[in-house]
C-alpha cells in the first residue's frame, strides 16, 4: 500500500464525527459573508440595474436621476472600470455590458447608504434599448444553428461495423431540464480597501483564487494586491465556482472608487434571474444490441444549453461525453457534443458537472429499450456491466469493474429485492388504479478535474509553542464537511488528539493558486496537501523525539499525543516535544503540496485517462404511483456506495443522502419554466421563487432510507485510502426515475416501452401511464419517438 493510502495506529480519520461547525449552524452563530456587514463600519450597499428584455443593444444609459435619489452615493458603469471590463475567464462576459443578453441582465450597479436607497436609485436609472430577436429555448437554438465553443467528438471502435453486427437497433430523442442550485445563501461579497490600497474581499465563492484573479484584472491590479477570503458558504453545488467573481468585482470596484466598504448581496429573485443553472440537454441517439441484449454500438449527439456566454460549458460537455457509458461497456461509439448559445443566463457548474446529463442519457436508453428486448431492466443493465480488461470509449481502463457488481449485488441482497418484487407483482395485480415498482441503477463516476492542471492542492500547517495546530488549505467549506475531514487528516498524520487542531478560513494570501473546491476532488487534493505538510513537521519532530528518547527517529511513533520509542517504556508528551523542538530552533511550520499523478488527457483527440479513479454506487428505489393523478411517493431507498475507506463516515453518509435527494429533485420535481412567447416578457424566468419552483423537502424524502458504505474498499493512491463523495451520489437518483417509468408501464400491457419526461413531475408520470394504458400488446407506447430499425 502507498504511503498516501496507509493509515497509522489509532487514526482520527474513519471516526464518525459531526460537522466541525454543526453547533454554530444550528445555533445561528455561524458567520456567512453577508453577516460581516454588521461588523463593518460605513458599508455601502450595491443594487443591480437589470434590464427586463432578453436581447438588445444599449443605446443610452442615463444615471442623473439615480444620483438625485437621497442616499445614493455612486452609479457604477463601464466607464469606471480601470482594468478589464470582463468577469469571465473566457473574456466573453462584460461586467458592464453594452448589449443585453438575457432577461434581467445587470448593466450597471448603484451604491447607496442603505439597500433601499440603492434599490430606488437603480429603479431611476434610464436605459434605452434597441431590442433584437432572441433565442430562448434549446430547440430554437438547434434549429437556428446557434452554437458556441468547442465541439468535441468521442470515437471508439468502428461504429458502422457495430451497427451492422447488431440484431436490434433503436433510435430516439430525449430533452431534459435545467436545475437551479437554490443554495440557502445567495451570492454575496463584501470588499474594503486598506491604507495601502490593498483590496480585501470576503466572498461566498468556491474558487477564491479565481475570484482574486478576476477582481485584480477588473481593477487593473496584480494578484498580490488582492486578497480573497471565504469563511464558509451556505451551499454552493457548483453555482459558486465561476459566478461569484463578477459580484466580488463589483464590490471591489465600488470600494476602490469610494474608499468605503461595499456589500453586494443578491435577494432570491435576483439570484434566480441573474445566475446560471445546471445545463439542460438535448440528446439524439441510435443504439445497437446483439441478440442477447449486449450493447454493440452507440451514435449520439448531446447538445447543452450554454446560455449567453461559455462559462464552464465546454468542460461540462466534455464530462457529459466521458460519462455517457456509465457502468456499461460500449465497444463502438461515436458521441458528439455541442453548446447551444441562447439568450438566457449563462449556465454553469452543478454537482456532477455534466456527468449526470451524460449518464441520464444512457440510463434513459436502457429503461426504454429493455421492454423492447424482452428483458427486465435490471437484467439488461447487468448484462452490459464493464468487465476486467475493458476500457471506456475515451480509452481509460476501468480498473475496478468488480466494484460495479459488488455494490449492485449488495443492494439486491440487503434490500431483499427478490422478495419485494414478488410482493409488488401481487400488489399490482390486486390494485388496478395504483401501481408500485422497484428499480435498481448503478453509477461509475470519474474523479479528477478534466483539465489536468487543476489537479493540484496546497496547504499551510502551523504548530505553535503550546502544541496547538492551525491548518490552512485551499479548499472551501460549503457545508459538505471538507474542513471536518481536513482536521481529521491533520490529527491522524501528526498523531495528536482532534482538539489540538483548528482550521483557519480559506484565504488566497495563505495558500495561493488553488483550484476550485469542485469535481469532488476537495478532500483528495487538499487532504493530500495537508498530509504532506504534516509529514514534514512530523519528520522534524521525530528527530527531536528520537534524541530525547535515546532512539532512532525511525523507531519513534507519535500516537494520541504521546511519542514513544519501539521496545521502550520511555515517552514524551506532544506539548513537551513541541516546546523542545522550538528551543532547538526546529521549524514548526510547513507548506504542503500535492499533484494527482497518472493523469493525461488529449482534448482534441478526446482520448486519455483524465480520472484518478472511479467512484461506484448502486441504489434501489421503490415507488407507488396513483393512476388518477400521476402523484407518487418514494416508499423505500436502499443504497450501497463506494467511498473507499471513509475519512469521516457520518459526513459521507450525509453527503450520500443529500446528493440522492438533490438528484431526485432534478429528475422529478424541479421544473424550470421560461416565457417562450413573443410578448414583452419573452425570455423571463417564470419560476422565480420557491412558490413556483418546487424543491424536494421532507415530504419527498423516502419513507425508508437505508445508506451503507462499501466496506474493505481501500483506494490505493488516495489520501488514507478514501474516495470522493460529493457528486457521485446525486446520480443514484436515476433509480427514482426508472422506478416511476416501470410503475407507469405497469398500467399497460406487459412489454410496453414507456417514455418519461424529465423532470418526471406527477403530470409527466400521468401522461406516461396514460400512454401505457393506451398501448396495444405489440406496440411500444403512445406517440413514441422510439423506433426499431
Amino acid at each position: 500500500m502507498s504511503q498516501l493510502s496507509q493509515r497509522p495506529e489509532k487514526p482520527a480519520v474513519g471516526l464518525p464525527l459531526p460537522h466541525e461547525s454543526a453547533n454554530l449552524h444550528v445555533t445561528g452563530a455561524a458567520l456567512y459573508t453577508d453577516d460581516l456587514i454588521h461588523r463593518t463600519k460605513d458599508v455601502l450597499h450595491a443594487h443591480p440595474v437589470q434590464v427586463m428584455k432578453a436581447h438588445g443593444r444599449i443605446t443610452a444609459l442615463r444615471t442623473a436621476a439615480a444620483l438625485a435619489v437621497p442616499g445614493v452615493v455612486r452609479v457604477l458603469t463601464a466607464a469606471d472600470v480601470p482594468g478589464v471590463n470582463d468577469a469571465g475567464m473566457k473574456h466573453d462576459e462584460p461586467l458592464f455590458p453594452d448589449t443585453v443578453m438575457f432577461h434581467g441582465h445587470a448593466v450597471a450597479w448603484v451604491l447607496g447608504e442603505t439597500l433601499e436607497a440603492a434599490r430606488l436609485g437603480a429603479a431611476a436609472v434610464e436605459v434605452e434599448l434597441d431590442e433584437q430577436p432572441s433565442v430562448v429555448t434549446l430547440s430554437e437554438a438547434i434549429a437556428a444553428g446557434s452554437f458556441h465553443g468547442a465541439r468535441p467528438v468521442m470515437l471508439a471502435g468502428d461504429v458502422d461495423a457495430g451497427f451492422a453486427d447488431s440484431v436490434h437497433v433503436f433510435t430516439g430523442e430525449f430533452q431534459f431540464s435545467e436545475q437551479e442550485h437554490f443554495y440557502l445563501e445567495t451570492h454575496a461579497a463584501l470588499a474594503h480597501i486598506d491604507e495601502a490600497g490593498q483590496v480585501f474581499v470576503q466572498s461566498s465563492t468556491q474558487h477564491p483564487s479565481e475570484t482574486q484573479e478576476i477582481v485584480a484584472h477588473v481593477l487593473g491590479l496584480h494578484s498580490h494586491e488582492v486578497t480573497v477570503q471565504c469563511l464558509r458558504m451556505g451551499g454552493g453545488f457548483g453555482g459558486k465556482e465561476m459566478q461569484p467573481h463578477g459580484f466580488a468585482a463589483v464590490a471591489a470596484l465600488g470600494a476602490k472608487l469610494t474608499g468605503r466598504p461595499v456589500r453586494v448581496r443578491l435577494n432570491r429573485t435576483q439570484d434566480l434571474t441573474m445566475s446560471g443553472k445546471r445545463h439542460g440537454f438535448h440528446a439524439a441517439w441510435k443504439i445497437g444490441f446483439d441478440a442477447d441484449g449486449r450493447i454493440q454500438a452507440l451514435d449520439a449527439t448531446l447538445t447543452a444549453d450554454g446560455g449567453w456566454s461559455l462559462d464552464l460549458s465546454e468542460p461540462v460537455v466534455a464530462r457529459a461525453l466521458c460519462h455517457i457509458d456509465n457502468t456499461y461497456w460500449i465497444p463502438h461509439a461515436r458521441v458528439a457534443g455541442r453548446i447551444a448559445k441562447t439568450h438566457k443566463v449563462s449556465n454553469t457548474a452543478f454537482r456532477g458537472f455534466g456527468g449526470p446529463q451524460g449518464m441520464l442519457v444512457i440510463e434513459d436508453i436502457m429503461g426504454r429499450c429493455a421492454p423492447l428486448l424482452g428483458l427486465d431492466p435490471t437484467e439488461l443493465r447487468e448484462r452490459n456491466f464493464y468487465r476486467e480488461g475493458q476500457h471506456t470509449p475515451y480509452g481509460q481502463p476501468v480498473t475496478q469493474p468488480g466494484r460495479i457488481s459488488a455494490v449492485w449485488e449488495q443492494v439486491k441482497e440487503s434490500g431483499g429485492l427478490a422478495d419485494r418484487r414478488r410482493e409488488i407483482a401481487a400488489f399490482n395485480a390486486a390494485h388496478p388504479h395504483t401501481k408500485r415498482a422497484i428499480a435498481l441503477t448503478g453509477i461509475k463516476f470519474g474523479i479528477s478535474f478534466n483539465l489536468t492542471a487543476f489537479n493540484q492542492g496546497g496547504a499551510l500547517v502551523l504548530i505553535y509553542k503550546d502544541g496547538s495546530v492551525l491548518i490552512n488549505h485551499g479548499g472551501t467549506e460549503m457545508g459538505q464537511g471538507l474542513h471536518t475531514k481536513m482536521i481529521q487528516v491533520a490529527a491522524t498524520t501528526l498523531g495528536v488528539p482532534l482538539h489540538k487542531v483548528r482550521l483557519a478560513p480559506t484565504r488566497t494570501d495563505k495558500v495561493p493558486n488553488t483550484s476550485a473546491t469542485a469535481a469532488s476532488a476537495g478532500a483528495d487534493l487538499n487532504g493530500a496537501a495537508v498530509k504532506n505538510a504534516c509529514e514534514q513537521l512530523r519528520g522534524r519532530l521525530l528527530e527531536v523525539a528520537g534524541t530525547q528518547l535515546g532512539a532512532n527517529a525511525s523507531d519513534v511513533r507519535i500516537v494520541e499525543g504521546v511519542a514513544r520509542a519501539l521496545g521502550s517504556d520511555r515517552e514524551l508528551a506532544w506539548d513537551d516535544l513541541v516546546r523542545t523542538a522550538y528551543l532547538q530552533r526546529v521549524q514548526l511550520s510547513a507548506a504542503g503540496f500535492y499533484r494527482t499523478e497518472g493523469l493525461h488527457w488529449d482534448a482534441k483527440a478526446f482520448k486519455g485517462s483524465p480520472f484518478k479513479y472511479f467512484a461506484h454506487g448502486a441504489a434501489a428505489t421503490e415507488v407507488e404511483v396513483d393512476g388518477f393523478t400521476g402523484a407518487y411517493r418514494i416508499r423505500r431507498v436502499d443504497i450501497v456506495h463506494d467511498v473507499g475507506d471513509s475519512l469521516s463516515p457520518m459526513i459521507d453518509i450525509g453527503q450520500v443522502e443529500g446528493g440522492f435527494v438533490q438528484g431526485a429533485g432534478w429528475l422529478t420535481l424541479e421544473d424550470m419554466r421560461w416565457d417562450t412567447g413573443d410578448g414583452p416578457n419573452r425570455g423571463r424566468l417564470l419560476t422565480q421563487a420557491a412558490s413556483t419552483y418546487k424543491l424536494p423537502s421532507f415530504s419527498e424524502t423516502p419513507e425508508e432510507f437505508n445508506v451503507t458504505l462499501l466496506q474493505n474498499a481501500t483506494e490505493e493512491g488516495a489520501v488514507y485510502g478514501s474516495k470522493a463523495v460529493g457528486e457521485p451520489p446525486l446520480m443514484l437518483a436515476f433509480s427514482v426515475r426508472e422506478a416511476l417509468r416501470q410503475a407507469a408501464a405497469a398500467f399497460g400491457p406487459a412489454g410496453v416501452s414507456v417514455e418519461l419526461a424529465s423532470p418526471a413531475t406527477p403530470e409527466a408520470v400521468y401522461w406516461a401511464l396514460e400512454a401505457a394504458r393506451a398501448a396495444a400488446t405489440a406496440r411500444t407506447g403512445g406517440a413514441s419517438a422510439l423506433s426499431h430499425a
